[in-house]
């Protein structure tokens, strides 16, 4: 699906890339002792993968892979079930996720073009097959590493806020905000060191999850927004 975004700025449309790439070779040639420090550590503690892969929706809500250190072990229960996310988060895995330094891998989606430095976070499938139409134009531009919600709060506000954050900087992208946004998630990230949680939760809830908990939608329509999340998936969105 494309979608169009009004108003896009010389920045965004001539710069913006440039500046991505730029950012992510920086990072990866200044912290490349971080990353394999991090990747020695993961493989010792979890062991292998190192990387734990998902897939996201991205620009147009074309799905890509995404990225990340892994946190969390594969143990499972006796039918070969994943152990639930709070079984499986490990002392290490906490902290790695406490210092957004499991984030670190998504550089690379930002120097292949799937990711931008600032951005809408990329949700999961199942998130966005239950978002409106409107929120859903949050797709109109690349996710990015951090973005207007990740500063205003992150995973402390509600999914509504969330969205709406997003759509707030999609209507206008400029160099400035830019720059605003990756000073204050370098303060937050690793100054005041603000974590991922909500509510005591392990990781934040889904979105469908959520509006079936709140009402908002009924049990039908919450199953088969599941199943096609899931179909997505399997045969790739484009």
């Amino acid at each position: 699906m494309r979608y169009r975004v009004q108003n896009i700025t010389i920045y965004e449309r001539y710069i913006k890339r440039i500046f991505d790439i730029v950012c992510a070779l920086f990072a990866i040639i200044c912290f490349f002792w971080l990353y394999l420090l991090i990747t020695i550590l993961v493989k010792i503690k979890l062991g292998s993968p190192v990387l734990f892969v998902q897939m996201r929706p991205g620009l147009n809500e074309k799905i890509f892979p995404l990225y990340k250190f892994r946190t969390m072990t594969n143990d499972r229960d006796e039918n070969g079930e994943l152990l639930p996310d709070d079984a499986r988060l490990t002392k290490f895995g906490k902290w790695l996720r406490s210092t957004s330094l499991d984030e670190l891998p998504e550089v690379f989606n930002i120097l292949n073009g799937s990711m931008s430095v600032v951005g809408p976070r990329p949700q999961l499938v199942r998130d966005m097959v239950f978002m409106s139409k409107e929120h859903r134009r949050r797709h109109a531009v690349r996710p990015g590493l951090s973005g207007l919600a990740q500063i205003n709060g992150r995973n402390g506000i509600g999914w509504e806020e969330k969205l709406n954050w997003d759509l707030k900087y999609i209507n206008k992208i400029t160099f400035f905000t830019d720059i605003k946004i990756i000073v204050n998630t370098v303060g937050k990230a690793f100054i005041k060191k603000e974590g991922i949680n909500r509510r005591g939760t392990v990781s934040d809830m889904d979105y469908g999850d959520w509006l079936l908990s709140e009402g908002k939608i009924s049990q039908e329509k919450y199953e088969k927004g599941q199943e096609i999340a899931k179909k997505m998936l399997e045969q790739g969105y484009k």
